[in-house]
């Protein structure tokens, strides 16, 4: 799954990464090395312009939240519970299969958080003599050391409880798209723990090559059976994991100091 990543690239970064033809400076989003669900993130999509009248798709750079809300919902209250869709299901499900046939996105990233229960802590809580293990965060990244993109999905939610012009009458929300973690070697493993993301967490976040940005933001590419290519998992041997401070695992942390790779697990969650 992704329930936790760093995002420090700068506004003006992205745009030259992606080609983002329209931003807003007053959208721009500090740098943040501890995203968590309902936090604001940055996101990159093609859409046509608000009230234009040449309706062609324009790359831009928007502010969402993360956590997706159905335009059907009653309310936001599930969005926290909404961070991530299955890419095996996406296209059938009914919170996300509208929003994955025309409104699709880009969530960069340096890089994911997820937490491994090390071999000792596992033992113990078998035993039943530890109800709550301590846990090893790892940091998953490029090995090359390029932004992460991650398939996304983005969804618009009116709330009628508002007037039309309230600045939160309208709700633009987000979701990362997950798959099966790779079980290949990692490009750079750490040299105490996982050798292969699988070993890490089943799941990943649907990694996007340069080659398939354009066709993934596409709103014009509407076919289910034509989109569901895109789903393929990326390329193997792309990305590096490294064990981090317990720090992160608190979402009050928040400093480039969260990215230190430590030389092996803290004690007590080695292998």
């Amino acid at each position: 799954m992704c329930g936790r990543y760093a995002a420090s690239r700068g506004a003006e970064d992205l745009v030259k990464i992606f080609g983002v033809e329209k931003w807003e400076p007053d959208e721009t989003l500090a740098p943040d090395y501890n995203v968590a669900p309902t936090k604001e993130v940055h996101v990159v999509l093609d859409r046509p312009l608000k009230d234009a009248e040449d309706r062609r798709p324009v790359r831009q750079l928007r502010k969402l939240t993360w956590g997706l809300v159905p335009s059907w919902a009653k309310s936001p209250e599930g969005a926290a519970r909404m961070i991530n869709a299955r890419a095996e299901t996406v296209h059938e499900k009914p919170s996300y299969r509208r929003a994955f046939a025309s409104r699709r996105c880009i969530v960069p990233a340096d890089g994911y958080y997820e937490w491994v229960t090390g071999a000792q802590e596992r033992e113990l809580e078998v035993e039943g003599r530890r109800k709550r293990p301590r846990k090893q965060p790892y940091f998953v990244t490029p090995a090359d050391g390029s932004v992460l993109v991650m398939a996304g999905l983005y969804e618009f939610w009116r709330d009628r409880t508002l007037p039309d012009d309230h600045p939160r009458a309208w709700w633009v929300t987000c979701a990362v798209i997950t798959t099966e973690a790779e079980r290949t070697p990692l490009a750079v493993a750490p040299a105490e723990g996982p050798r292969s993301l699988a070993d890490i967490h089943p799941r990943m976040p649907l990694m996007l090559t340069p080659d398939r940005w354009d066709a993934w933001l596409d709103p014009n590419r509407t076919d289910p059976a034509d989109l569901r290519g895109l789903l393929d998992p990326p390329p193997p041997g792309l990305m590096r994991a490294y064990p981090v401070s317990t720090a992160v695992s608190n979402v009050r942390n928040n400093g480039p100091e969260l990215l230190k790779e430590l030389p092996a697990p803290e004690e007590g969650t080695l292998f």
